[in-house]
C-alpha cells in the first residue's frame, strides 16, 4: 500500500510550499495536466496558471508537463507556459520517467511529481523513487479511463484510511 502514499499532500498546486521543495533540493517539477493544472475541459492556460509557472521558473525550477494525454492536448500549454512536456507518459510505468531523468541529466532526489491521481501520478513517482505530491482534482469531469481509476482509487483510499496510513482531506508537507 505504501506505493500509493504521497510524500506531500496539498489542496492544489497553489497551496504547495515550493520554497520548501527548493530548499530540499528539488529542481524539476513534473506536473500532470488534466485535473491537476486545469480541468479537462480547459484548452489553454489562464493568467493564474501563467503567473504560477513564471514564478516557479524565476525561483529556478525546471517545469515539465508530464501527462498521459496526447501531444495535441498538451501543446497549447507547452507553448503558452513556455515549458517542456512529455506526452503519452504511460504513468505509472517507469520508462518515461527514466527518459526524462536521462534527457535532462536529473537525479532522482531533485525531481518531484505533482498530480491528482494515486494510481498514475503517485504510484508512478513512487515506483521510480522521486518525491510525490498529491493534489485534489480541480474538475469534476473526467475521461472514462480516469473514472475507472477513481473507482479503484476509492478502494485504496479506504484501505489507507482504515490502516491510518493516509486520509483524504488531511493535508501535510
Amino acid at each position: 500500500m505504501e506505493k500509493y502514499i504521497p510524500d506531500i499532500y496539498q489542496k492544489s498546486i497553489y497551496t504547495i510550499n515550493y520554497d520548501s521543495l527548493y530548499n530540499r533540493g528539488i529542481r524539476c517539477l513534473l506536473f500532470d495536466l488534466d485535473n491537476t493544472i486545469v480541468p479537462i475541459t480547459m484548452k489553454k492556460p489562464n493568467k493564474k496558471i501563467k503567473n504560477l509557472f513564471n514564478d516557479l521558473k524565476t525561483k529556478g525550477f525546471k517545469i515539465i508537463i508530464f501527462s498521459n494525454s496526447t501531444k495535441t492536448r498538451i501543446k497549447p500549454f507547452k507553448d503558452e507556459l513556455e515549458v517542456d512536456c512529455c506526452a503519452l507518459s504511460f504513468k505509472p510505468f517507469k520508462f518515461k520517467y527514466n527518459k526524462i531523468l536521462d534527457e535532462y541529466k536529473l537525479n532522482i532526489a531533485s525531481v518531484a511529481c505533482i498530480g491528482d491521481q494515486l494510481l498514475t501520478d503517485i504510484k508512478g513517482g513512487n515506483n521510480i523513487g522521486i518525491t510525490t505530491i498529491l493534489v485534489n482534482p480541480i474538475g469534476t469531469k473526467e475521461r472514462f479511463s480516469t473514472k475507472i481509476n477513481r473507482h479503484f482509487e476509492n478502494k485504496i483510499l479506504k484501505k489507507l484510511r482504515d490502516n491510518d496510513l493516509f486520509t483524504k482531506g488531511k493535508y501535510y508537507e
